[in-house]
């Protein structure tokens, strides 16, 4: 297997990820001039199996495995890659979870001695039994899942890329046995994504069966996998949570994919990236030039929250800060950093929110800091005429954290950077469906009071046959040929986060805002118009035309305040940018250099997202350092440190 020395390309593949149909775009040349990707792909599989096992002293001639062989391509991967391991000694059992199984890949599997077990009494497989009674096939089932949980090692090669949606039927069966039913996998958050090394050992092929490939939720039962071995380049679902905590340590098969004119549907933020961020000085620079941020954060209840926003603007390479709020935070802002100016005056971005309590929480009504913050997004509404709109376009960008959330206007331009948790992203996406009802509500009230046509014109026969959908149709639900649900997590219909009206009983909840953090980003972004980070072990960034991911950080950064540095990050670094780098990409390199901080405070080599490793070629050192805890001030004292690695 050969891979090219083009560094640039590494690193684009290993930093990619690319939908199903834009894979599949990319593999037919190559199967068109007769690449053997299936067997590149079994022997792949094949090795990495007998690296785990050996990891676990191991020996292949004691190892039980089991693969889980679905009908398609996928499942011939599979039962290609455990012919190799059955040859080399190891007693394999297939359990064909379809109605058929890879012709070529069932004939070697046979043919090395493999073992099969038929779960489906509709089932064609030569030489194998069909038509089995229902009782018997639920023995089978309990069969398999007593032979796979018993094994050291299972192959998962049941869906791949092929299957959109929740399992159903026999793979959803086996996948709530041998996995979790939607819920993120709950163990240690170990460096590399180290393996407990319980048995059995989860080998994915392609894809954990059970995610979603393209939008990276948890729709229903799947199974987390040891490692994922990937073919050709990463799909959306090995960067994206939460599907990506369930594909383990990832391993990439280089296929030679075609990857420089091709847009990737997500990329991960690197230091490269987050590079371009970061503004050297100049040698004519004062601290005007170097960029000044505006705060408006911390409040009566929460000052710690000015200091904390404060002190990270500060240390993210800014020329200066300026400070608006009460006078207890300006007493303790200026105890910490003396070098903060307290007051009005020009500033190249904002940041608010952050510490100001939001509507509904104890003395909010009261909090002089809700009221300037009002104030000051107001002059972010967009209105639809375009002589006040090109005013708005023009505001210097603003971070809007925390407790301005609930104050954001109906519609913002791109330079309005949200900055949610799960919680929080609820809450927002709750408040902007229900406005919208209300907004479609009174459009529809008005339009009943116009005249139509057939009110005021003869009546004519119509250009379009009647019974012609409507271009204002709503898709609510499908179900795609394989019988996988179409409609996923909290989706009601793709990319689209479920809601019910106020009057409904059903509201968002930051739990389903974890288990499709992708479609509830986009989604505030199509209602808003605001650029959308959205925080996370991996933090998503999204806006128009693209979506980034950062998982640079340790879970130590769980902590109070980290999100208010964060903020500060952001402010800072958006302050410091002419037109050479986007909204967007100044976000998703705040939460790169954010998670780079906290990495160096907690001296720990855990990161929500790991870079994957390029089979074939020497894996990096990795010193597999757990760390120790942090507390937010931590994260401030070591960004300068990050910066100086990034920008080295």
């Amino acid at each position: 297997m050969e891979y090219t020395d083009d560094a640039e390309r590494r690193a684009l593949l290993l930093h990619s990820a690319y939908d199903t149909q834009t894979v599949r775009d990319m593999e037919r040349p190559l199967l068109d001039r007769g690449v053997p990707l299936m067997r590149m792909a079994a022997q792949a599989v094949a090795h990495v199996a007998a690296g785990l096992l050996d990891d676990e002293d191991l020996a292949l001639e004691d190892a039980s495995i089991v693969l889980l062989a679905g009908a398609g391509d996928n499942g011939g991967d599979g039962l290609f890659g455990a012919a190799m391991l059955a040859q080399e000694g190891a007693s394999v059992t297939a359990i064909a979870v379809g109605r058929s199984l890879h012709e070529s890949g069932f004939a070697e599997f046979v043919r090395s001695g493999g073992k099969i077990l038929v779960l489906d009494p509709a089932a064609d497989i030569p030489g194998c039994a069909s038509g089995f009674s229902a009782g018997e096939a639920g023995e089978r089932l309990q069969t398999a899942i007593s032979v796979a949980s018993r094994a050291h090692l299972v192959i998962d090669a049941m869906t791949g890329i092929g299957v959109h949606g929740a399992l159903r039927g026999i793979p959803a069966a086996l996948a709530e046995a041998l996995g979790r039913d939607g819920a993120i996998p709950d163990e240690p958050a170990l460096p590399g994504r180290e393996s407990s090394g319980d048995f059995p050992l989860i080998v994915a092929v392609d894809t954990p069966s059970g995610v979603g490939v393209d939008d990276g939720a948890l729709p229903g039962p799947y199974i987390p996998a040891t490692v994922t071995v990937t073919f050709g380049a990463m799909k959306p679902c090995a960067v994206l949570p939460p599907a990506t905590f369930g594909c383990g340590r990832i391993d990439l098969v280089d296929f030679g994919f075609d990857i420089d004119e091709v847009e990737p549907a997500v990329e991960v933020v690197d230091g490269a990236f987050a590079s371009d961020a970061i503004r050297l000085p100049h040698v004519d620079d004062g601290k005007y030039s170097r960029g000044v941020v505006g705060l408006v954060t911390g409040s009566q209840r929460y000052p710690g929250a000015a200091v904390l926003t404060a002190r990270a603007a500060a240390r993210t390479n800014t020329g200066m800060v300026r400070y608006l709020g009460p006078e207890r935070a300006q007493n303790m802002v200026l105890s910490a950093m003396p070098e903060v100016v307290i007051g009005k005056g020009h500033v190249q971005s904002w940041v608010i929110g952050s510490g100001v309590p939001s509507a509904g929480a104890a003395g909010a009504d009261a909090d002089a800091q809700r009221e300037t913050i009002a104030a000051l997004l107001k002059h972010y509404a967009l209105n639809g005429d375009a002589a006040t709109d090109d005013i708005v376009y023009d505001m210097p960008p603003v971070v809007v954290d925390a407790g301005a959330l609930d104050l954001l206007p109906a519609r913002v331009p791109g330079q309005v950077v949200i900055t949610p948790h799960a919680g929080e992203m609820a809450s927002l996406l709750n408040r902007l469906e229900d406005e919208a009802s209300s907004d479609a509500a009174r459009n529809n009230s008005i339009s009943r009071d116009i005249p139509s046509d057939e009110d005021v014109l003869p009546h004519e026969q119509p250009d379009e046959p009647l019974d012609e959908p409507s271009s204002l149709s709503i898709r609510t639900g499908s179900t795609t040929p394989d019988g996988a649900h179409a409609a996923h997590g909290v989706g009601s219909h793709a990319g689209r986060p479920q809601h019910a009206s106020a009057s409904g009983a059903s509201r968002l909840t930051a739990q389903d805002v974890q288990s499709d953090p992708l479609a509830c980003a986009r989604r505030a972004h199509e209602l808003t118009g605001a650029t959308v980070l959205l925080k996370g072990a991996v933090t998503i960034v999204v806006d128009e035309d693209h979506t980034y991911v950062s998982g640079s950080a340790p879970a130590w950064l769980a902590t109070a305040g980290s999100g208010d540095v964060l903020a500060g990050m952001v402010g800072a670094l958006l302050a410091q940018q002419g037109e050479a780098i986007t909204t967007a990409e100044t976000a998703a390199a705040g939460a790169y250099l954010h998670g780079q901080a906290a990495a160096i405070a907690s001296e720990s080599e855990q990161q929500g997202w790991q870079e994957p490793d390029l089979i074939g070629r020497t894996h990096r050192q990795r010193f597999m350092t757990l760390g120790h805890p942090i507390v937010a001030s931590d994260v401030i004292q070591a960004i300068p440190e990050a910066i100086a690695d990034i920008i080295a």
